[in-house]
């Protein structure tokens, strides 16, 4: 560093002192001492840009050195306010740890008044769990009991479930023949067509068909599925002749509450669902078809002789009701009379030969009918006994002959 600032003196101070005559026959060695000069100025040149690039990245660094500085100021100021606040926790925490200590002198206390007491409370102990054993044991007894009765029951229920499913559709065929012997409805033994009905009756020379349908088991979620098929395998009685577009199927009483649709239009004939207690009221209604048919056929005459007849019968029956009930109230006042007004001894004999009397008016008998003849024969009996004894008799009473 010092030769190149020497250099660079002499060759300015030789510029300044030169002489004309040294520019002249000297100026070579000058031109030389500048090139030396030139030299060592680029070399300081240089120098003062690595100078300047280290300086620069002193500076730098410094900047960086001093982000760190105040990063770790700032942390040492964290630390300092967690310390303080550790300080706090930890004096909480003495706090706590003082009270808790008094809390576990106070349970050692309770501790050892609750010791003294420990051999009578475990024989209270054992004693409640004898007693709670023995109770466990007589519900295990009790429910196991009933858990049995109620699995008896529903086997006992089931089982008659299932007869009455097996007997399902010979019920049904006694139901259906009484109530057409009861109302006399014609019922059909043998059909004149093809196929088997379970049950068929005839009504204005129609067949009208009543197939039994039951569950095959205990399981009633198929049975809706298993109607809904049947609904199509009736139709093979449809396109006989007279057979009634109506068809019934019968079902148990216990079933009908599992079964959402209880009719089927199937376009040419209706299927209905029906129970074993519906069979009298839907064969009644189907019967007055007959009144129907048997009315249109009447001539004004005949038919207004038919609500005449009807007329006098209805008015006859209330007439009938309403004596009945004016004599009823006539006895039950005879009666109150009775024992209220005659005396003791002779009431008492009343009563004894009350007891030994006995009324047998006559007995119905099964399908045996009551015939007119017999009522007006027993009639002109009585009028004739009446006539004896001196009974006036009214004449509407022999009005019966009118009805004929």
């Amino acid at each position: 560093m010092q030769l190149s600032i020497e250099k660079l003196n002499l060759f300015f101070s030789k510029i300044r002192e030169i002489t004309f005559w040294q520019r002249l026959f000297y100026w070579r060695s000058v031109r030389n001492l500048s090139y030396d000069a030139f030299e060592e100025f680029k070399g300081l040149e240089k120098n003062a840009s690595q100078i300047k690039s280290d300086f620069d990245s002193l500076e730098s660094e410094y900047k960086i050195t001093t982000t760190k500085n105040q990063g770790l100021e700032n942390t040492i100021l964290q630390f300092e306010r967690l310390e303080i606040k550790k300080d706090s926790e930890i004096n909480g925490l003495n706090r706590t740890i003082e009270e808790l200590n008094r809390s576990i002198t106070g349970l050692n206390k309770t501790v050892s008044k609750f010791e003294t007491t420990e051999e009578e409370r475990t024989r209270v102990y054992e004693n409640k769990i004898t007693q709670l054993n023995q109770l466990k044991e007589s519900l295990d007894s009790q429910i196991k009991r009933l858990t049995d009765e109620r699995v008896e029951e529903k086997d006992t229920a089931y089982q008659k479930m299932k007869i009455q499913w097996s007997e399902h559709e010979v019920t049904v065929q006694q139901t259906i023949k009484m109530i057409c012997q009861k109302h006399f409805v014609n019922y059909v033994e043998k059909v004149p067509f093809r196929g088997t009905p379970d049950n068929t009756i005839s009504i204005c020379d129609e067949y009208i068909i009543f197939d039994a349908k039951c569950p095959s088991n205990d399981d009633l979620i198929n049975f809706p599925k298993y109607l809904k098929t049947q609904t199509e395998t009736v139709k093979k009685y449809i396109n006989q002749e007279n057979v009634k577009k109506d068809i019934f199927l019968v079902v148990p009483t216990n079933c009908i509450h599992c079964i959402s649709q209880l009719s089927y239009n199937m376009g040419d004939y209706q299927v209905y669902i029906i129970s074993k207690d519906s069979l009298e009221p839907i064969i009644l209604s189907l019967k007055r078809i007959e009144d129907y048919e048997f009315a249109e056929q009447l001539s004004p005459e005949e038919r207004d002789n038919v609500c005449r007849v009807i007329g006098k019968f209805a008015h006859t029956t209330k007439r009938k009701i309403q004596i009945d009930q004016f004599f009823a109230n006539e006895f039950l006042e005879l009666l109150v009379r009775c024992k209220n007004d005659l005396p003791q001894e002779i009431l008492q004999h009343v009563v004894e030969f009350e007891k030994a009397e006995k009324l047998n008016p006559p007995s119905e008998k099964k399908a045996k009918q009551i015939l007119t003849k017999e009522l007006q024969d027993k009639n002109e009996l009585i009028n004739a006994e009446a006539n004896i004894r001196g009974v006036a008799i009214p004449l509407s009473f022999e009005d019966i002959k009118s009805l004929e």
